[in-house]
């Protein structure tokens, strides 16, 4: 059954593979941009792929940008995928604090900013489903990453409750956990840290940094996107499907793991 689909976040990586495929499948979808320069190229890749998408400008912290949306499609929507995101890196220790309220103030802050205002429509026509778009990181915390996992691990907290809260009016709340793909997404959040970290002046060691970010940037550790893409394609319109879809599946054990290790894990004053 063909949906109306909006998601945000679709100018790059998972948000507008999605999109489109989503599109090509089908369905409805309005896709939510940040600048114009991508409303423009979004508009060339859908023609590219032989599909119509209606593609708006939507930057988060814009108040004009957000109710011009809700007020042209709000009432039209069926499932509101919450999917754009931005990510800091550095020592959790030093990370200058505006970044980290940065960063929250997008992935967690515009994000239950937007997923409230659908979730006022959907309740009171007692139909619609919002989908958040998390990440493996969320289950579990990934050094140098602290205000992007943070960030996700707020999310998953908000919407376990909404989803728990909402299910009796009828409002279905899903969460998607991607691993780490090749989308350019990674690269460009480990490279935050170079605009203030400067190796002597800051206390933390500079090379579990570095091996951390070449880590990330090894083409061999992240994955190609097709796969996480076809897996949102999939789940988005469902009707029934697991509260979480974590992907590639052995992240999710990988997460599970680390979160039973936490009850054993000990303080001590020796040095690693």
């Amino acid at each position: 059954m063909s949906k109306t689909i909006l998601i945000t976040g679709a100018g790059s990586g998972l948000g507008k593979g999605t999109a489109l495929g989503l599109a090509k499948n089908g369905h409805q979808v309005i896709a939510t941009v940040e600048n114009w320069p991508q409303v423009s190229q979004l508009k060339e890749d859908a023609k590219k792929a032989g599909v119509q998408l209606i593609i708006e400008k939507m930057e988060y912290t814009n108040e004009n940008d957000q109710n011009t949306v809700l007020h042209k499609y709000g009432e039209q929507v069926d499932v509101f995928v919450a999917n754009a995101a931005i990510g800091e890196t550095g020592p959790a220790a030093e990370i200058p604090l505006e970044r980290y309220r940065q960063v929250f103030e997008i992935n967690v802050f515009r994000t239950l900013e937007l997923s409230q205002k659908f979730a006022a429509l959907f309740a009171k026509q007692g139909s619609g489903k919002i989908v958040v778009v998390s990440s493996t990181a969320g289950l579990r915390p990934y050094p140098f990453l602290a205000p992007y996992t943070a960030s996700k691990h707020a999310i998953e907290a908000i919407f376990q409750l909404m989803q728990l809260e909402l299910k009796p009016l009828g409002v279905q709340v899903a969460i998607i956990n991607p691993g780490p793909y090749n989308t350019g997404f990674n690269d460009r959040m480990y490279d935050t840290v170079d605009q203030w970290f400067e190796p002597g002046k800051n206390f933390t060691p500079e090379k579990p940094l570095r091996d951390m970010q070449a880590m990330f940037a090894d083409p061999n550790f992240q994955f190609p996107p097709q796969g996480m893409i076809d897996v949102m394609v999939d789940v988005i319109p469902q009707d029934t499907h697991n509260f979480r879809t974590v992907f590639p599946a052995e992240f999710g054990e990988d997460a599970k793991k680390y979160q039973e290790d936490l009850w054993d894990l000990t303080v001590t004053s020796e040095l690693v």
